[in-house]
This record gives structure tokens, sequence and C-alpha cells, in this order.
């Protein structure tokens, strides 16, 4: 069985920094699609990130372009999303989303609030 704990979200101040976590049991990031999606109060889910695991293409969320990393850890199984220059409409509920071949799994998420 597939599960994936995001963890490292919390308060952060407007132009700081955060560490999101997810780590996973019972799937090999490096041999899954991995993603990040958030989803605001009122607002739909989007995709911020995502990292392929066939030969590691990387995409962004125009919005977080060049303020978010995505990475991961293959010893550790986890896959990382490093949000610098935090802007309060990054408020949102963060998401690791996995893909392995036809199946998708998602984590329970990890508020992040962004507020002086």
């Amino acid at each position: 069985q597939v599960q994936l704990g995001e963890s490292g979200g919390g308060l952060g101040q407007p132009g700081g920094s955060l560490r999101l976590s997810c780590g996973a049991s019972g799937c090999t990031v490096s041999r899954s699609g991995m993603n990040w999606f958030r989803q605001a109060p009122g607002k739909e889910r989007e995709l911020v990130a995502a990292i392929r695991s066939t030969g590691g293409a990387i995409n962004y969320a125009e919005s977080v372009k060049g303020r978010f990393t995505i990475s991961r850890d293959n010893a550790k199984n986890t896959l990382y999303l490093q949000m610098n220059s935090l802007k309060p409409e990054d408020t949102a509920v963060y998401y690791c989303h996995a893909e392995t071949g036809r199946l998708r799994y998602w984590g329970q998420g990890t508020q992040v609030t962004v507020s002086s």
C-alpha cells in the first residue's frame, strides 16, 4: 500500500522560506512521477511543481517559477519542495502526489500560511 506523508508546513513570513517534505512508502520516488499540488480556500487544486520519473524533467506553475524548487532524495525516498520568496498568495494546503503506472496517490496535505 502506497502512503505519502507531508511535513514542513506552517507559518511563513512574506519573503521568507519554507521546505516541504514528502516521505513515501510503498512506492519509489525515483521511479514515479512526483508532484506537488496546492489548494487555497475557495479555489481549485492546482499543480505547483512536477518531476518526471524518466529523465527527471521538471515543470513549475508560472506563479512559482524562480521561487520554488522541487527535488527528490532517492536514498531517503523523499520528495521536497523548497519555497523561497514566499508571498501571501502562496497560502494553501500543499499535497504530495505520486503517479505509478496508472495509479495515483495523494498525501493528506500540509497547511502553509504566509503572513506577517
